[in-house]
């Protein structure tokens, strides 16, 4: 009975079929390693461009590395944690002190920002096209968007990842089962924690999003799980505690100071500030150091698009029913929690004088705006999606038909039959028929190519100011060249000490890693703002310390006044864009 069968080959017995990636979670993956790969090119051309801030938390991650020091706040103030130091310290140990090994763990932080975005989208119930959307935004980057994210100059580009890992923590928190919650309340507070000692501006989502946690786990929170949060917030927050309580500082007082000094900023100022410049400004759609007139639309549509999320996710919450643990009512209340946090932000930076006084650069209090975007754009999302499904249900309709054996011109007239009542084949939008027939199906058409408009005018405006960037790199590249010119010079001179200005110094000793010390000098030639009092007392004890200053700012042309043929005159080295002023020996 068996002479007839034949067996098969065993590897051929199961074909397997491999798994491929969805459409769209391949688009994402690829739209993302082209934000990541454009800020890369970026940091390499140079671009944004550094400052003596960025160095003086490159002069931390040096002090770090070499076993010199610990700081636990920026130098030369109580407030704003060096966490950034700690993540480049081993690359500066390895590589030596440049501003490429710098950046390089912002550039990391920005990529697991795309990537927790991407899955928080997904839990808030997002599918993976609107999923898309998000990772598209946010891998545009104009000239302020990439300075937030990548100038390691403090608190900024970790601020939005541990925004997006709080949320998804969140969600976990709320549809889990008690047994599988421990370990994310240890995580939820060690970021809390780690969040107070590097930047507060965050506060308003960590408010928002703990106030969600109490309402619906406040009986866990009575129990081991407050225990362990408690611990893993003081445990991430303790260079801050130790710190205070060993010098008796008040970091929160630091925080309210640097809001902005000086006289008050008048409130009109403020509100254009916040308002006006501010939203467009954080989210991308300006270009270098200044917002056109026709870039500010966005102005106009984040406080009406921030109030209809909200309004969506709060509707969501009185309509679907289930208990606390609702996947729906989670990702609603996660959604106006985010919506809220940013309302917060918002709110905060508007009370500040930064808002009026320097409304361009004080924008980056603004950039963790960003986080919110998933719960942004929903409306958006929620009104242009079955505007699109119906486009592709006819198409797939007609190529049925087109496929079919069946009279073609029978079944033409279904399709139109079918399709003249609005989206009848798609769930979501069923309510609409019932509630008004064919006006309501026009006012969701109409409702859809709004949205559309809107994404596109997103997508638009943010990919100029991007190109604005690119423009701008060859000039940011250019500059970079000659103040590396500069730091060859003073190596070729034998210059070991100098004075210049603010903006100078620390970058100038952080390039030559501490192999050049500079002290800062006012443009009346007095004693300027020294982060690090030790480098004033070296160059002072130095008789031949020289003068640093750029071709054509008011400090080389006071210096300018000294340089002659008499005794205690100054020499001049003029090297491309900059001038070095040596006493005369």
């Amino acid at each position: 009975m068996t002479a007839g069968v034949r067996e098969e080959p065993r590897e051929t017995a199961h074909p397997r079929t491999p798994r491929r990636l969805p459409l769209p979670t391949l688009l994402a993956l690829l739209v993302g390693f082209a934000g990541v790969g454009y800020r890369l090119a970026l940091l390499f051309a140079d671009v944004p461009p550094t400052n003596s801030d960025e160095a003086t938390m490159g002069l931390a991650a040096l002090h770090i590395a070499r076993g010199d020091g610990f700081p636990v706040w920026f130098y030369g103030q109580a407030y704003m944690g060096t966490l950034e130091a700690y993540l480049a310290a081993p690359l500066v140990a390895l590589a030596g002190p440049s501003v490429l090994v710098l950046r390089l763990p912002t550039l990391a932080l920005y990529a697991l920002f795309l990537l927790l975005s991407w899955r928080l989208t997904r839990r808030l119930g997002g599918d993976r096209w609107y999923a898309l959307l998000v990772v598209a935004v946010l891998a545009l980057g104009s000239d302020r968007v990439v300075k937030n994210q990548l100038i390691a100059g403090g608190g900024y580009p970790e601020l939005n990842p541990a925004g997006a890992a709080l949320a998804l923590l969140t969600v976990g928190l709320c549809v889990t089962g008690a047994g599988a919650r421990l370990p994310r309340w240890a995580a939820w507070g060690l970021i809390c924690g780690v969040l107070l000692w590097v930047d507060p501006l965050i506060l308003p989502y960590v408010l928002t999003l703990g106030a969600l946690l109490v309402a619906r786990r406040r009986r866990e929170l009575a129990g081991r799980a407050g225990v362990v949060l408690t611990g893993a917030l003081l445990l991430g927050a303790a260079p801050m505690l130790v710190d205070s309580i060993g010098h008796g500082r008040n970091p929160a007082t630091a925080v309210l100071a640097a809001g902005g000094t000086g006289a008050p900023a008048d409130w009109a100022d403020r509100l254009h500030g916040a308002l006006v410049l501010g939203p467009s400004l954080a989210a991308g759609f300006c270009s270098p150091g200044r917002c056109a007139t026709w870039q500010l639309w966005w102005a106009a549509a984040f406080p009406v698009l921030l109030v209809l999320a909200a309004l969506t996710a709060w509707h969501t919450l009185r309509r679907v029913r289930g208990g606390p643990g609702s996947v729906e009512r989670v990702s609603a209340g996660v959604r106006l929690a985010l919506l809220g946090g940013a309302a917060g932000v918002l709110a905060a930076y508007a009370m500040s004088n930064a808002a009026g006084q320097t409304p361009i650069e004080s924008s980056r209090y603004l950039s963790c705006l960003a986080v919110a975007v998933p719960a942004l754009l929903w409306p958006l999302w929620q009104a242009a999606r079955p505007l699109a499904a119906h486009r592709l249900t006819a198409q797939r309709r007609f190529a049925e038909v087109a496929a079919s054996d069946r009279p073609a011109e029978r079944q033409f007239a279904e399709v139109v039959a079918s399709e003249e009542g609005g989206y009848r084949h798609l769930p979501e939008v069923e309510s609409i028929k019932a509630t008004g027939g064919r006006p309501a199906g026009r006012m969701a058409r109409m409702a859809g190519v709004g949205a559309l408009a809107v994404v596109a005018g997103v997508l638009g405006t943010g990919a100029a100011a991007t190109v604005d960037v690119v423009r701008t790199a060859p000039d940011v590249h250019a500059e970079a060249d000659r103040h590396r010119s500069l730091v060859d010079t003073l190596g070729a001179l034998g210059v070991r000490n100098v004075r210049g200005g603010y903006w100078t110094c620390n970058r100038l000793t952080y390039a030559t890693g501490e192999n050049v010390v500079c002290a800062v000098v006012d443009d009346d030639l007095s004693p300027g703002f020294d982060r690090l009092p030790a480098y004033r007392r070296e160059v002072a004890a130095d008789p031949d310390a020289a003068w640093v200053a750029p071709v054509g700012s008011p400090l080389a042309a006071r210096l300018n006044e000294r340089v002659g043929a008499e005794s205690g005159a100054l020499d001049v080295v003029t090297v491309a864009g900059w001038r070095i002023y040596l006493p005369r020996r």
